[in-house]
């Protein structure tokens, strides 16, 4: 009995062993030198030395952008580029401002999780898009837990790509036909200069 015991507790230790949760940060503080050419979890580390209170500071959250753009929302970034002491601490925050009826369009974020704290307003959300259907501006703060997330437009992933998904492939992906996905993709074609 106590041998049979003596493997099941062998069996119980060798099995919670293997279980690991995420490493913990590499260094507290080491503050983002964009112009250095070497990442590693991150950007280069700033000298000690030349580092200031404005490496820690951005104040581009506290108010509403200016929107003039057609889809009615504007996202302003507070990443490792705006704040610069952020590298490594894997966290960055943006605030997205709406007009009435004002859409972030669908997109993903391919280095991050989201969360969205509505500041004022009434917004409709899915994975991933968000939509004002109130008669006011909204604003709202995302965190998420990425120093740099990345954000990847799905309608220009899908309709303005190179090498480009054909037509065939999205017209039965969103079942219309070949002249609304031209249309699509003219509007979305990057501006020629």
């Amino acid at each position: 009995m106590a041998a049979k015991f003596f493997a099941y507790f062998i069996v119980f230790v060798a099995l919670f062993s293997v279980a690991k949760s995420d490493p913990d940060l590499l260094q507290d503080i080491c503050v983002a030198e964009a112009t250095a050419g070497v990442k590693v979890n991150g950007f280069a580390c700033k000298n000690d030395a030349v580092v200031t209170e404005a490496d820690f500071f951005f104040s581009g959250l506290a108010k509403p952008a200016v929107i003039n753009n057609t889809v009615g929302s504007v996202v302003t970034a507070a990443n490792v580029v705006q704040i610069p002491g952020l590298n490594t601490l894997g966290v960055s925050l943006s605030r997205i401002d709406y007009l009435p009826g004002g859409l972030n369009p669908p997109h993903t974020h391919p280095r991050a999780t989201e969360i969205i704290f509505v500041l004022e307003g009434e917004l409709d959300g899915l994975v991933h898009f968000q939509k004002n259907n109130g008669h006011e501006p909204a604003s709202v703060i995302a965190g998420f837990n990425s120093q740099f997330p990345g954000t990847q437009s799905i309608a220009a992933t899908l309709f303005a790509s190179t090498p480009a998904v054909p037509d065939n492939v999205l017209t039965k992906a969103f079942q219309v036909g070949t002249k609304e996905v031209i249309k699509i993709k003219s509007r979305l074609a990057p501006k020629k200069s």
